[in-house]
């Protein structure tokens, strides 16, 4: 998309996990993307026209993009048709590529967010720091998560405390960092509201496994290596020297990974 200019803007439905704005593909056809950026799980095209499309996965969204092809000479396959048909819409773009958002659980979101309205949008306006840029530390941490009277595990998935943390890699840093995931979140912070030791190992674990994650996935280890808890329940705990094994219990409605003998 970046650089290039919607020559088309095709919607098969009239909704995702919300409506599409008014006018939504009018706005952006002729518009260029003149950047393509992220902000926590949101992935946002800067346009020419000073708008910002704002797009989120979901849990099942995923991008396809291929050569774009007249349609007289694309030819129909019966599989390719039925994994497609949670095609829900198809940018055509100037570069001769079409990028096409794939959704089977309609979880996703695209917005078309005005200029003026982008710091008060209701997702992107409270999100809290990146957690991999210098301005999350110990104490943006500790700050987020003084008085919170909730499980650390839930605080971290609050992209209020910090942008783009996900179930997998709350898991993952607990356990690096050894600390529960039932822990109080406030009791990383004294009452004076100073990071405890504990939230600097968390903040470390989370830049580290993060980072990790990052380096393995082009890699041909990425699906061997690629995590130390989480999906590893029943196994021997990877930490020097504990002899804990991996636990798997539902917190929140969620999978939560960890070890109940080095995680304190």
């Amino acid at each position: 998309m970046a650089g290039a200019r919607f020559d088309g803007v095709q919607l098969n439905r009239r909704d995702l996990r919300q409506p599409f704005p008014t006018g939504f593909a009018r706005r952006l056809k002729g518009q260029s993307v003149r950047a393509l950026v992220r902000r926590g799980k949101y992935l946002l095209g800067e346009l020419s026209s000073g708008d910002t499309l704002v797009m989120h996965l979901g849990m099942s969204g995923w991008f396809r993009v291929e050569t774009t092809e007249p349609s007289a000479t694309r030819r129909r396959n019966r599989e390719t048709d039925l994994d497609n048909r949670h095609d829900h819409v198809v940018f055509t773009m100037s570069s001769g590529m079409t990028v096409t958002f794939n959704d089977p659980r309609r979880f996703g979101i695209m917005d078309l967010v005005t200029a003026d309205r982008l710091a008060r949008h209701a997702s992107l306006g409270r999100l809290g720091p990146e957690p991999l840029s210098r301005a999350f530390d110990n104490r943006a941490l500790a700050e987020r998560l003084a008085k919170r009277r909730i499980s650390l595990k839930a605080a971290l998935l609050d992209q209020h405390v910090v942008a783009g943390i996900g179930n997998i890699y709350a898991s993952e840093a607990l356990h690096l960092a050894g600390v529960s995931p039932f822990r109080l979140a406030s009791s990383l912070v004294t009452r004076a509201g100073a990071p405890r030791p504990g939230c600097e190992r968390l903040v470390q674990a989370i830049k580290s496994v993060l980072r990790r994650a990052i380096a393995l996935k082009d890699s041909e280890r990425y699906r061997g290596s690629r995590f130390r808890v989480y999906d590893r329940d029943g196994e021997r705990c990877p930490t020097a020297g504990c002899a804990g094994t991996i636990a798997r219990v539902w917190q929140n409605g969620r999978s939560t990974f960890y070890c109940p003998v080095c995680q304190r």
